[in-house]
């Protein structure tokens, strides 16, 4: 999760945890949570730095809804992550494999989950914008089609969202970022394999595999318990902010990725137009928005407002209250 991020990291645990014990009761099949690694990795983050830190944010918020008196293996079942695929492509390839290893463990042997479900590590995975350029981005399919297949061949699913963000034109944009997901798919089959895990047994994805992960485990060794992880998160000195390291790893990544996807210059190279959006359907949509009938009165809102704050304020579930304000 990456939207709660505007409230403080206990008080944040404690939003997470209301919702798991809600959807256990009342609405099972429902993913709880997005664990979110993406922007990590965009921001600069090494591959070897970035799973430990999401796994370990995944750590705080299992170990939070443990100790609020939830059965581990009723929620790890819904449970999911969000990463991402950059260019490095057997690496790519590798650091999913070790990823599902690392996570296996952790459930298995740190929470003591027995039900092989909750063992699994489901996650969804997006191609990297901070690879794309917006000179010459037509590259930027090819681009983000290898990271794709590197993604599918990892055993993740996988989108190119990223690519309507540095193409011209909305349609144009649409189009080009369906097509490396739908060639990858239709064309090339890679999705089709009957083998969950396509490169299994190939020496080199096998060794990196394993080295990522001995690596990986060493950085998660280094990382602060969880709930020492939280009260580092709420000091004010960044000494104590267990992201530090990942912070320091993002510089240097970041230059190692500019020099590598510096582009091969053109002569006769015309520059793309800019896509845009037309301002007035903002406005449309205001209007919209405040002619809706159900938009809530200044009163019953403030009503509404005081109820959360008062349960937030107390021990009770906030998922049924903020529900019933709306």
């Amino acid at each position: 999760m990456r939207a709660d991020y505007i409230y403080p990291p206990l008080r944040r645990c404690r939003i997470i945890t209301d919702i798991f014990s809600y959807t256990n009761e009342n609405v099972p099949e429902w993913n709880t949570i997005s664990i979110s690694g993406y922007h990590m990795r965009e921001g600069g983050c090494t591959a070897c730095r970035r799973s430990p830190s999401t796994l370990s944010n995944g750590m705080t918020y299992v170990q939070a809804a443990i100790d609020a008196g939830l059965d581990v293996d009723k929620f790890a079942l819904r449970l999911s992550f969000f990463f991402n695929a950059h260019s490095n492509f057997l690496e790519e390839v590798a650091k999913f494999r070790a990823a599902r290893r690392m996570w296996a463990r952790i459930m298995r042997d740190h929470f003591g989950a027995k039900n092989a479900k909750s063992w699994m590590l489901r996650f969804h995975t997006q191609t990297a914008g901070s690879t794309l350029t917006a000179q010459q981005p037509e590259n930027n399919i090819v681009r983000t089609a290898l990271q794709a297949m590197a993604a599918v061949l990892g055993g993740t699913q996988v989108s190119a969202y990223q690519l309507l963000r540095r193409s011209p034109g909305s349609a144009h944009r649409a189009v080009g970022a369906n097509r490396p997901a739908h060639t990858a798919d239709h064309r090339l089959r890679v999705g089709r394999s009957t083998d969950i895990d396509p490169l299994a047994g190939s020496y080199y994805v096998e060794s990196l595999t394993t080295r990522l992960k001995r690596t990986r485990a060493a950085t998660s060794k280094r990382l602060k318990p969880w709930a020492a992880q939280l009260r580092a998160m709420n000091a004010d000195h960044p000494a104590g902010n267990p992201n530090l390291p990942t912070g320091v790893s993002s510089g240097r990544s970041q230059r190692s990725d500019r020099r590598r996807s510096e582009r091969v210059p053109s002569h006769d190279e015309k520059p793309h137009p800019a896509a845009t959006i037309d301002e007035a359907l903002e406005r449309k949509q205001v209007r919209g928005a405040c002619a809706d009938p159900r938009h809530p009165r200044p009163t019953k809102c403030k009503a509404a407002v005081k109820q959360v704050e008062d349960t937030a304020r107390g021990t009770g579930n906030l998922m049924p209250v903020d529900r019933g304000s709306r």
